[in-house]
């Protein structure tokens, strides 16, 4: 009898209720207790958590300057052989994000005048932008380090 069967059955679970409580497939399941080797990705290398907030905290520095909040952080996860979905997301956010503060920072060039700051408007903007930004960043950050997931993530991949 294979170990993960024993457990299973200590834990008076089905396949099924062990498959909806680890979101492994029912048949993945019966294969690994029955000791056949389970189908899937074989090159698919672990998340290493630290490199991802490396290059998650990596935007920081460059949060003030959009292309390259994506550049570096890019190229970062192709130098340290992190393609993996956490950090497509991590540039997608940074894409989005880039996309729209350019957006509201040209907004705000027209919005000026409504305001009494005149002048002093697209400063404001860009200050709130960047500090929007590396909010983002950060709260990420904490994320990963508590549960190795994003605070702030897209339902869809730019990468």
């Amino acid at each position: 009898m294979s170990k993960l069967r024993e457990i299973r059955e200590r834990h008076n679970l089905t396949q099924e209720e062990l498959s909806e409580k680890s979101g492994i497939s029912v048949r993945t399941i019966q294969r690994i207790e029955s000791g056949t080797e389970p189908k899937g990705p074989k090159d698919q290398k672990p998340i290493n958590f630290s490199l991802l907030k490396i290059i998650n905290i990596s935007s920081v520095v460059f949060a003030f300057l959009p292309p390259v909040n994506i550049a570096l952080p890019l190229s970062l996860m192709f130098i340290m052989k992190q393609v993996n979905p956490l950090t497509k997301q991590i540039v997608s956010v940074q894409i989005i994000w880039s996309i729209l503060a350019i957006i509201i920072f040209m907004l705000s060039a027209f919005m000026k005048n409504w305001f009494s700051l005149g002048n002093k408007f697209s400063l404001v903007v860009m200050v709130v932008l960047v500090l929007s930004n590396v909010f983002i960043i950060l709260r990420n950050a904490a994320e990963i380090d508590k549960k190795g997931k994003l605070y702030f993530k897209l339902n869809f991949s730019i990468i």
